[in-house]
């Protein structure tokens, strides 16, 4: 799924960049776009992605911090925690979703 948008996505963007048709089109284009961007299907499916990636992230983090122990950067450490502490509140994250 994640390949057909990006692929769709692209060939709009193609097409928009290479184009005559003129500011008409472009500005049917943005809108057909805008009104994907706030589709409830669309919104749930990117939140769904983003949670299923911080989980995935958590998870990767864990591993290698076992591995590698106490030569993980304090910095990597302090932004992993925040960033599980933001999905525990319930708070929203950097991009403006909520974590879901």
């Amino acid at each position: 799924m994640r390949y057909k948008l990006t692929f769709v996505a692209g060939l709009a963007l193609g097409y928009v960049i290479g184009t005559r048709a003129g500011r008409e089109r472009y500005e049917q284009l943005k809108k057909s776009a805008r009104q994907i961007a706030q589709n409830p299907a669309v919104r749930n499916t990117v939140e769904s992605a983003a949670q299923s990636g911080r989980e995935v992230a958590g998870k990767a983090f864990a591993s290698v911090s076992e591995k590698v122990g106490d030569k993980m950067p304090d910095s990597v450490a302090d932004r992993v925690r925040s960033l599980r502490e933001k999905s525990r509140d319930g708070a929203e994250d950097d991009w403006g979703t909520s974590n879901t």
